[in-house]
């Protein structure tokens, strides 16, 4: 199966910067989208970033212009780059993948364990 390998997570203040990297592995035959979901105690899992493997992207409102998804097909990664961060921004961040793998039929989604992302001051 797919493995999701995330990394990047961290405590950052109010207005900083973190970059998410993960790393797709596995039988894979193609990836079609990537994204990042996110989940802070308490509340529902909410989409942050998607993006198709011809780079069309889509943001939630609450990060558009802060927030930007980026993968490189021939890594099978994807990245987000995270600025302006806010308290609001604190949540465990999953990495996800729409995949195809070998000696199977048709694609399911794969996620990775999740890395915790907070801010505070």
């Amino acid at each position: 199966q797919v493995q999701l390998v995330e990394s990047g997570g961290g405590l950052v203040q109010p207005g900083g910067s973190l970059r998410l990297s993960c790393a797709a592995s596995g039988s894979i035959v193609s990836i079609n989208t990537m994204g990042w979901y996110r989940q802070a105690p308490g509340k529902e899992r909410e989409l942050v970033a998607t993006i198709t493997s011809g780079g069309s992207t889509n943001y939630a409102d609450s990060v558009k212009g802060r927030f930007t998804i980026s993968r490189d097909n021939a890594k099978n990664a994807v990245y987000l780059q995270m600025n302006s961060l806010e308290p609001e921004d604190t949540a465990v961040y999953y990495c996800t993948a729409n995949a195809r793998l070998r000696a199977t039929w048709g694609r399911r989604d794969y996620w990775g364990q999740g890395t915790q992302v907070t801010v505070s001051s």
